[in-house]
């Protein structure tokens, strides 16, 4: 036998707890065929030394967005804006590039970072010269957009009745001031969408090679094909046309949005369920595209209070935020999901948006028994000790992103309080409870780049450098390259198909200048990424 690629003089770190290191790696046809004395007499098409650096297997980011990411790379970037006329200036200078009635889009930005007052309707209609201008917040749950936008969309200068699950944002006088949330959205991304096979295409391929140039061999895309998150009701069929045209450096997984589900009938003995064409459901494709869970909207965002908790915000007026539907319409429709084989992904960001989804879950597996991959609860702001119990009984995957406290952890504290920040973006806790837990991102809610972000899990410091939680939620190095490969892979349904450099699982791996269990905690970041591989082959750099 001669292998494809043999890598020698490497410090290879497995993911084998009965062999956690070795020296050597070889691939066949895109699979590891073993690492040191396995590989004995075997010759190699390609051999490459390593030089001593250390390889790990690819890193996996089990809740991202790639289209809105790669999207967001070409949308005027309004991170670093610090006042309402920052905001302005960087729309008045993309305005004077486009012809008149172009749209003016913007990403990155985060109100919280905000000194002074917030952008409004007049000030972008001034700073576009009456251009159309969409503002996304970070959070991916509000937008700003200008009175020329409002007027498309049929809002205009009053509100005749607000949408359910959602806010068109007014001024003591009623008026629109043209923040919108949740479920208002829509009315203003509709006047985009749905958008072509070509440009989800070039948003695919632009995010593709920024995952690869971070050592990401792996995704899952949480929300495509309905709601405010997606793109088109032909969404999936974009990234079919994405792989085939070779744009591709990344695995992907893709989470359909509830409401891109539709009531189909089947036999009688079969019923009906909200499903996809022809049935197709949960688990169909392959291991470079394959359809994954249903996603579920339950509630909002933390930083805009929409968040459905069980305590009221910090701030007077708040309250306690709210759910996007009616919780019996929300059921029977998830429910339904379910009954036509689809796992189940619920984003649950509030303490009791996470009571709900649990409740629907639980019946879930009562009715349909055990999914074909982990049902699974997303992004978990606040997560009570007993919920976590919950959690493990029924054996749900809570994807929590670390990156969220030192992106915004400061802005969070004040919204929810310090006795709630013990319970926020839980890690120690699901570890110890023995709870499968993944490494993601909401990229490009937050920063994305898997060595930022398990940096993250160690320290847990926020924007302002201040601890976030209790010191016990961190987790050390190992667990945290654990959670982006072994612990990713099992919560996308594909534990001992990748996540290992052991024989039989693909051959994806990140050839890093320093070894991050041997660096300083705060300095793991820093680590370049030298070399990205899927399936054996380089997407990125090389040796």
């Amino acid at each position: 036998m001669q292998l494809d690629l043999l890598i020698d003089n490497a410090s290879v770190v497995t993911g084998d707890a009965t062999r956690p290191s070795a020296r050597r790696l070889g691939v066949w046809q895109g699979l590891v065929v073993g690492v040191d004395e396995q590989l004995d007499g075997l010759t190699a098409r390609e051999h490459l030394d390593a030089g001593g650096r250390t390889v790990v297997a690819g890193f996996n980011d089990v809740h991202t967005h790639s289209v809105w990411f790669g999207q967001s790379r070409l949308d005027v970037d309004l991170e670093q804006a610090r006042t309402a006329e920052q905001v302005y200036g960087l729309i008045r200078d993309r305005a004077a590039q486009l012809a008149p009635g172009a749209w003016v889009t913007c990403a990155g930005f985060d109100p919280g970072h905000l000194d002074g007052p917030q952008p409004d309707r007049d000030g972008l209609d001034a700073a576009a010269a009456g251009r159309p201008v969409l503002i996304r917040h970070n959070t991916g749950h509000s937008l700003t957009v200008s009175g020329a936008v409002l007027a498309m969309a049929g809002i205009g200068e009053t509100v005749r009745r607000q949408p359910e699950g959602g806010r068109i944002v007014t001024d003591e006088t009623g008026r629109p001031t043209g923040l919108l949330e949740e479920t208002a959205m829509p009315l203003v991304t509709g006047l985009l969408q749905p958008e072509s096979h070509e440009h989800i295409g070039r948003c695919l391929e632009r995010a593709s090679q920024e995952y690869a140039a971070e050592g990401i061999t792996s995704v899952t895309d949480a929300g495509i094909a309905g709601g405010w998150i997606g793109h088109s009701p032909l969404e999936f069929a974009a990234y079919q046309r994405a792989r085939e045209a070779g744009l591709l450096r990344t695995r992907f997984q893709t989470m359909v949005t509830l409401d891109g589900l539709k009531a189909i009938d089947g036999h009688p003995d079969d019923g009906t369920h909200l499903t996809l064409s022809a049935g197709v459901r949960s688990g169909a494709g392959d291991e470079w595209l394959q359809i994954g869970p249903a996603k579920v909207f339950t509630d909002g965002a933390m930083l805009g209070m929409t968040a459905a908790m069980s305590e009221d915000y910090c701030f007077a007026g708040h309250g306690r935020g709210y759910l996007q539907q009616d919780p019996g319409e929300m059921r029977r429709a998830a429910l339904s999901a379910a009954a036509g084989g689809w796992v189940l992904a619920m984003h649950a960001i509030g303490d009791a948006a996470l009571d709900f989804a649990l409740d629907v879950i639980a019946e879930a597996r009562e009715q349909f028994g055990a999914p074909v991959m982990p049902h699974r609860v997303e992004h978990g702001g606040v997560v009570r000790d007993e919920q976590v119990a919950r959690m493990a009984e029924l054996e749900v995957v809570m994807a929590t992103q670390p990156n969220y406290i030192s992106a915004f952890g400061e802005s969070v504290r004040e919204r929810i309080g310090e006795e709630r920040v013990e319970l926020s973006y839980p890690a120690g806790r699901l570890l110890r409870a023995g709870l499968v837990l993944p490494g993601s991102s909401d990229r490009p809610v937050a920063g994305g780049r898997p060595l930022d972000v398990i940096q993250d899990f160690v320290l847990r410091r926020t924007e302002a450098g201040r601890d976030y939680g209790p010191e016990s939620e961190r987790l050390t190095v190992e667990e945290a390259l654990h959670a982006y490969t072994v612990g990713s892979a099992e919560a996308t349904g594909w534990g001992g198909y990748k996540g290992q450099l052991v024989s039989g699982q693909f051959a994806d791996f990140v050839v890093l200048s320093d070894d991050p269990r041997a660096v300083p905690s705060d300095q793991i970041a820093a680590i370049e990424v030298v070399a990205t591989a899927v399936g054996g082959r380089f997407v990125h750099g090389g040796l």
